[in-house]
């Protein structure tokens, strides 16, 4: 490995560590929203370091091939203790104030998104349950009006046939209606009696 090698792997390097303190940094503030998760938390943990090790790594062997020397981890040590005294301090400040700034840009998006999408598209559906409701209520009422008109006839007519049949057809009739009539009694006595046992 020549000189000018070793010089760019150290400034290399050195910027690695400096990059780590703020990756760290960032994902320490940005752990409190999956703390509450103990399953989540050793998951990103472990995401987060394996992810830097290959990154790191893939920016040495960028340099020199991906050769591995002590300098290599004094250089990470120096850039990441050359971020903790020089510039942890202003980045985290900064970074809040990107946090903020991203949750006031996500709100107000958000606001948006509900006033100009969701909202007229729940008043759309809310009013057209209400049409359908009303226009089925509506249904309902006429069509049992037409019934009630149109029954009344037709049971005088059905009655005056029925006096006008003959004494044995009548007594087979009642015998008809009295037999169905026992079917359906025994068919809600059956019913209610299952639906009771399902409670």
């Amino acid at each position: 490995m020549t000189l000018d090698v070793q010089f760019i792997t150290m400034i290399s390097m050195t910027c690695g560590g400096f990059y780590l303190g703020m990756a760290l940094d960032t994902f320490r503030r940005l752990s409190i929203y999956w703390r509450p998760r103990v399953f989540l938390v050793y998951v990103m943990e472990i995401s987060f370091w394996l992810t830097q090790t290959l990154l790191l790594y893939y920016v040495l062997f960028r340099v020199n091939s991906g050769e591995l020397r002590f300098y290599v981890f004094v250089a990470l040590l120096l850039g990441f203790a050359m971020y903790q005294a020089l510039a942890a301090k202003v980045y985290k400040r900064l970074l809040e104030r990107v946090i903020r700034m991203t949750m006031s840009i996500y709100h107000m998006l958000a606001n948006m998104i509900r006033a100009i999408i969701v909202t007229p598209i729940l008043f759309i559906v809310q009013l057209l349950v209400t049409v359908v409701v009303f226009t089925g209520k509506l249904l309902w009422h006429v069509v049992r009006h037409i019934l009630k008109i149109v029954w009344v006839p037709v049971f005088w007519l059905l009655r005056l046939i029925y006096r006008m049949l003959p004494y044995s057809i009548q007594k087979n009739l009642h015998k008809i209606a009295g037999f169905y009539s026992t079917i359906e009694n025994t068919c809600k006595k059956w019913l209610n009696k299952w639906l009771s046992k399902r409670r």
